[in-house]
């Protein structure tokens, strides 16, 4: 059973919104936001870095907690940062999330 990585979550989709990933800085908060009218994933979650998207949390991570983003009083924010150039070479990757802070029940 893979373990899911928490201070690494990457974020997809990201080809879709480059123009607006390219200018954010290094390190940087985001916002998830629940879109369950998404017509490609139900379990979508968008993330939100400095006032425009910047593509979804991945799918295998989305599903597994995307009802707890979805019902939360409170917008969740968690660090994020620009990924490594092997991180982008290796898996197109362009943002990682860090979750350790979140009060969520991640998928194992």
């Amino acid at each position: 059973m893979a373990v899911t990585v928490l201070n690494r979550i990457p974020v997809v989709g990201g080809v879709a919104y480059i123009e607006h990933v390219r200018t954010l800085p290094a390190t940087f908060n985001a916002v998830l936001s629940a879109e369950p009218d998404s017509r490609y994933f139900r379990h979508a979650i968008a993330v939100i870095a400095n006032g425009g998207k910047a593509g979804y949390v991945a799918p295998e991570v989305a599903a597994g907690i995307f009802e707890q983003v979805r019902s939360s009083a409170a917008p969740l924010t968690c660090p994020g940062r620009r990924a490594s150039h092997s991180d982008h070479e290796t898996s197109g990757v362009e943002i990682l999330l860090d979750f350790t802070a979140l009060p969520l029940n991640a998928p194992a």
